[in-house]
């Protein structure tokens, strides 16, 4: 998460003081990645001995004022115009944790599976409703709107990740029950007879679609048959009634 780019995006907006940056870029997040103040006030610091930032007077209350600078701006126009960098992706702890469980003689890989499969629908689930509450928000108008627009996008973010997690869990079941069954075995992770691993159903938004694990993946913007734009980021039935088992 780049808080220094975060900061000069809001000074773009106009002179700040350090906790009021941390209440603005927690509104346009809902919070989802929260700062501290001290984070903040670092960041100017570094933000000001780069140039990027000023100091620029107090306000009434004697709060220490933050301007962005022209090289500051310039920081800013590059951040937007560069592709995120997904070369050297971050560690991801479910990832690295069904990796060390294979071959683990203490681990039931399918309980992990089926623990975190549960834990993620529920995810999914929470954000939908706060996604509901947005739009609601965003209908409602208001002098907030700006801000319930930025958290609608970072929702449905969250919305499409938890149901590309979701898919991964049911792939990873599937794709072990396969190997195993091709090497005469029957780990921790295999399906007992007639039982089949759970898979998130083909339906109409984010939370809702998944292809066989040898299906390439979908579009990140799924369309109901007929329909060419996009469509909303909904829960999926599947997976709720999976995750209220």
């Amino acid at each position: 998460m780049s808080i220094r780019h975060g900061l000069l995006a809001l000074l773009e907006r106009g002179p700040r003081y350090g906790s009021q940056l941390r209440t603005e870029f927690e509104s346009c997040t809902g919070a989802t990645w929260p700062l501290n103040v001290g984070q903040v006030y670092t960041t100017l610091n570094r933000l000001e001995r780069d140039g990027m930032v000023v100091q620029s007077g107090e306000d009434e209350a004697g709060h220490t004022l933050y301007h962005i600078t022209d090289a500051g701006q310039s920081e800013l126009r590059s951040w937007f115009e560069r592709p995120v960098d997904r070369s050297n992706p971050p560690r991801n702890e479910l990832a690295i944790k069904l990796a060390m469980a294979i071959g683990s003689h203490h681990v039931d890989i399918r309980a992990v599976i089926q623990s975190q499969r549960h834990h993620t629908v529920k995810s999914m689930q929470d954000y939908t409703r706060l996604k509901a509450q947005a739009l609601a928000a965003i209908e409602g108008g208001g002098s907030g709107e700006r801000d319930d627009v930025a958290w609608l996008l970072v929702l449905e973010q969250l919305i499409f990740q938890t149901e590309a997690e979701a898919r991964w869990l049911d792939h990873c079941e599937v794709r072990l029950i396969r190997l195993a069954a091709r090497a005469g075995q029957r780990p921790s992770a295999t399906v007992p007879p007639g039982d089949t691993p759970g898979a998130v159903v083909a339906s109409d938004g984010p939370g809702t679609s998944s292809a066989p694990p040898s299906s390439p993946p979908p579009s990140s913007e799924p369309s109901r048959p007929g329909q060419t734009g996009p469509v909303e980021p909904q829960p999926d039935r599947t997976t709720q009634a999976r995750a209220s088992t």
